[in-house]
């Protein structure tokens, strides 16, 4: 459900937009409200299922994404759909956290990474079915339907998790919650990624930027004061003091900022350059989740038995290596080689992702596996942020900001002059290649965090 919805609007983001009068920037915030929604709510999440239970929460969360969902399809407005997206994607944050932390608790340690690629599986042919499915309903149905499919899935979801799953996590039963350490953690988290934003998309005045990331500052600051002092912090900052867990966060990190907005831009070329239909684009980025599917299953089964090292080291290159070879793609590449070049994106990613969240989620206490894959997706969602806000800044070095917005809001790939068609084609291969670059940073934090 949760990979479903990361894809789902990718593809019909111009649709959707048109049916709802959207400007450029509402349009943004189709997906970054979903994004906002997942990640400020992420380390409350994981510690109050550390205190009431994992499974408990994972019922309660279920529940607010088949409501989200429900709500989302209703939308008769711009600013009703980005509320309800915030919505469903704070029931799919309780989701993305507890289903690691629930698996984690539930394998041997030798057969971790197995586990979690399966998990990934799940996620990724979500994913996957979000990219078809949501071309065939904006083709032959409405836009609606791509979020009301989501409500007879999640009713069955969550009585399905009532009944079936069972806590036997180690708990901190009656421990208070930090709700100061949660509000400045909010705070600064959200005015961080609306400074982001702003910047990258030009809403609003320089000012108000640099004012959101002053309070941003300051939040953080007041944040890491109380945590060190309190006695049952929202986030325990000891976890920092394990090498191998601050090492694969870091890596995550700059990875997530380097291929995070990789697809939508793939859809936006297919769509906007190449003149696609939205189910033909998202046909067409399906190489990429095939090859995920299959590395990631081989590369957490290996892990196990090999390491981290050899696998999270090794993605990492290959992602960076297919980075760069998407900055040679223009307007007349065939598809052919993009799609070659997707496919070592996907086993690149593949190969890290598993084996490094195992090495993260294996190296806490058992006590901490909810905050901890809460810190872990934290920083996910905040690298897949960065990302779209980052490479739409980078864009327009290359391609005027104006031109870069009557492009992405266009629904109409006719009305597109040829001219504006080849510079944003020149402009996604200078982002590419900055991308490259940044996701090549990844690999130091990763190998010095140690093979165990």
């Amino acid at each position: 459900m949760a990979g479903l919805d990361s894809r789902i609007v990718i593809v019909g983001l111009p649709q959707v937009a048109s049916a709802l009068g959207a400007d450029a920037e509402q349009a943004i915030w189709f997906t970054q409200a979903y994004v906002l929604g997942t990640t400020v709510g992420l380390l409350l999440i994981g510690r109050v299922a550390d205190i009431v239970g994992r499974v408990k929460i994972y019922t309660i969360g279920f529940a607010i994404f088949t409501i989200g969902s429900a709500l989302t399809s209703l939308s008769q407005g711009s600013v009703e759909f980005i509320l309800f997206r915030a919505i469903q994607g704070f029931g799919g944050a309780i989701l993305f956290t507890n289903s690691i932390a629930i698996i984690t608790d539930a394998t041997p340690k030798n057969e971790l990474g197995f586990a979690l690629g399966v998990n990934q599986i799940a996620f990724r042919f979500g994913a996957m079915t979000g990219l078809t499915l949501s071309g065939i309903i904006i083709s032959f149905i409405d836009w609606r339907a791509l979020f009301y499919i989501n409500v007879p899935i999640g009713i069955f979801g969550t009585f399905w998790a009532h009944h079936r799953l069972k806590e036997i996590a180690k708990l901190e039963r009656g421990a208070p919650i930090d709700w100061v350490g949660f509000i400045t953690f909010t705070i600064s988290l959200t005015s961080f990624l609306l400074a982001l934003t702003y910047a990258a998309y030009g809403m609003a005045e320089q000012i108000t930027v640099n004012a959101l990331l002053t309070i941003s500052a300051i939040s953080m600051i007041a944040f890491i004061v109380y945590e060190r002092s309190y006695s049952y912090p929202l986030l325990d900052l000891k976890l920092l003091k394990i090498k191998e867990f601050t090492g694969g966060i870091i890596a995550q990190l700059i990875n997530a900022i380097a291929w995070g907005a990789v697809l939508l831009l793939l859809s936006l070329y297919f769509q906007l350059v190449r003149g696609l239909s939205p189910f033909d684009a998202g046909i067409r980025i399906i190489p990429f989740d095939i090859i995920f599917l299959l590395f990631g299953v081989i590369s957490g089964r290996l892990s196990d038995r090999f390491g981290h090292l050899p696998f999270t080291t090794s993605g990492l290159a290959i992602t960076s290596i297919s980075l760069y070879l998407f900055s040679t793609v223009d307007i007349f590449t065939p598809y052919s080689l993009i799609a070659i070049y997707m496919m070592l994106l996907g086993a690149g990613i593949g190969l890290f992702i598993s084996p490094n969240i195992s090495s993260i989620m294996g190296s806490v206490p058992i006590q901490r596996r909810g905050i901890a894959s809460a810190f872990r997706a934290t920083f996910f969602n905040v690298g897949f942020t960065i990302s779209l806000n980052l490479a739409v800044l980078i864009m327009t070095f290359t391609v005027p900001y104006s031109t870069v917005t009557k492009i992405i809001s266009s629904t109409n790939v006719i009305f597109i002059p040829e001219a504006d068609k080849v510079l944003f084609a020149e402009g996604l291969k200078n982002t590419y290649l900055w991308l490259a670059v940044l996701n090549t940073a990844a690999i130091p934090p990763s190998v010095l965090r140690g093979k165990n």
